[in-house]
């Protein structure tokens, strides 16, 4: 493996969402990277110490407020530690968190998170997760610019209650991209399911899936394999 893992935010990857490094030789077929989700982990910074995949990985820490399963004490630092193994290519924080958003007790804090990923070469992914719904167009504009510049790029899930709310998804991706902010964005649940296939026309740089669908890590997930070739298809 290269001694320094690299992810190319002007063109799309494809990320396998998982909590168990050991399905990384599964979804090197069809992922460019591994979003290791170590929150789902039982000793998430032993599983990267002893990792030896061929993929880059993408750590994700998700808290509980949003969507995650990790309690806030000591979450941030590691991720910083996370950042520090050289298969480690990006690292995803919360925009809220980067608002400043309380995280209990860590010895750095996001801002220094954010230096330290970058002082080792990891580039930061500033993520928003809206499990209610889909915000108005204009909220939508507000968050993919906000978290596209808090970060190297800008994740937005939002949860589509109707085909209207998709398509107003996959239009500020467009308006973003136009923009030419970096961002990355879905929506979650049955009626933005095809976005995750789709949002990549529009410019979004990230999709998430997991190796096997009865392993989803959010709503609406299509498994790896099958939105590794709608993607394809549609590019």
């Amino acid at each position: 493996m290269p001694t320094e893992s690299t992810i190319d935010l002007d063109s799309f990857s494809l990320c396998a969402s998982t909590g168990d490094l050991t399905e990384e030789p599964d979804a090197r077929e069809h992922a460019d990277l591994v979003e290791f989700r170590m929150d789902l982990a039982a000793d998430p910074l032993d599983a990267l110490a002893t990792y030896d995949g061929d993929l880059p990985l993408l750590v994700t820490n998700r808290p509980r407020w949003e969507g995650g399963e990790t309690a806030p004490y000591g979450r941030l630092d590691a991720l910083a530690e996370a950042v520090e193994h050289d298969a480690v290519a990006a690292v995803d924080v919360e925009l809220a968190t980067l608002r400043g958003r309380p995280a209990g007790t860590n010895d750095i804090d996001a801002r220094g998170l954010v230096e330290h990923a970058r002082d080792h070469g990891v580039v930061v992914v500033a993520s928003v997760h809206d499990f209610d719904g889909t915000p108005a167009p204009a909220t939508l504009d507000l968050l993919l610019r906000a978290a596209a510049v808090a970060g190297d790029a800008g994740k937005l899930a939002v949860t589509a209650r109707t085909k209207g709310e998709a398509l107003a998804l996959l239009a500020a991706t467009h308006r973003a991209t136009t923009r030419g902010d970096r961002v990355a964005a879905m929506a979650m649940g049955e009626h933005g399911s095809h976005t995750r296939a789709v949002a990549p026309v529009y410019g979004s740089r990230l999709g998430y899936a997991p190796v096997d669908a009865a392993d989803a890590t959010a709503p609406g997930q299509y498994d790896l394999a099958t939105l590794r070739r709608l993607v394809d298809d549609l590019s």
